[in-house]
């Protein structure tokens, strides 16, 4: 999933790391507490998740432990105003991935980020594949052949996890959270409005592919059968 955790209580730069994320293809969630953010990530498959040491509830290192101790291995990028060595032994011990020490530029953010979400045991492409499509998240658009269109943001993450997917269904709720995340009210029929239009956009680039409502399940992407 091309969703990350971001928790972080300072509010401009939250707003900052949003939109240079989402300019390479990443949408973000934003928590500024760690009880908020763990109760979230224990809800959704979260790519990768980026955590600010001090926040309001807490150390961010202690989130991380919790989750490395209940087996969440989802990949963790720690933020800190910190540099010392010792600082960043602490959050690699402490089963953090990586380290960013404040301040720094949004162009290294987003490429670490982007390397950790490189890191799932699938080591699925940034630019996944499956039938006769491709989707370059980074560019918003998905592509069979040589005819390309365009994807918003909520089109794309929904694509993104079907993709990933390989033809297995994807519950309603898990395709809501690729596309909204967890902090975004969504009206009740946003989804199906979403995968009307990519019904049509498969359509238009000639996939040989459809999105498949698997009733009592799901929805997967499968070979149309019209």
């Amino acid at each position: 999933m091309n969703r990350i955790a971001l928790v972080e209580d300072h509010e401009r730069l939250s707003t900052l790391v949003r939109k240079a994320l989402a300019a390479a293809g990443i949408e973000v969630d934003v928590f500024d507490r760690i009880a908020s953010a763990g109760h979230a990530i224990a809800e959704t498959p979260y790519g990768a998740i980026v955590v600010d040491r001090g926040l309001p509830d807490g150390d961010g290192l202690s989130l991380v432990r919790r989750l490395r101790a209940d087996g969440n291995v989802t990949p963790c990028l720690m933020l800190t105003a910190r540099d010392a060595v010792h600082d960043r032994v602490e959050g690699l011990e402490a089963g953090a991935d990586d380290y960013l020490a404040k301040p720094f530029s949004m162009e290294e953010l987003a490429a670490r980020v982007r390397a950790l979400l490189r890191r799932p045991a699938a080591m699925q492409s940034l630019n996944p594949a499956f039938g006769d499509i491709q989707l370059a998240p980074d560019q918003g658009t998905m592509s069979c052949g040589a005819e390309t269109v365009t994807l918003p943001s909520a089109e794309l993450q929904i694509m993104l996890c079907l993709v990933k997917a390989e033809g297995l269904v994807v519950r309603r709720a898990a395709l809501e959270a690729a596309a909204w995340g967890l902090t975004e009210a969504v009206t009740p029929n946003a989804l199906d409005v979403a995968l009307h239009r990519l019904r049509k956009k498969l359509q238009a680039i000639d996939s040989t592919l459809q999105v498949v409502n698997v009733r009592g399940h799901g929805y997967a992407l499968r070979p149309d059968a019209s």
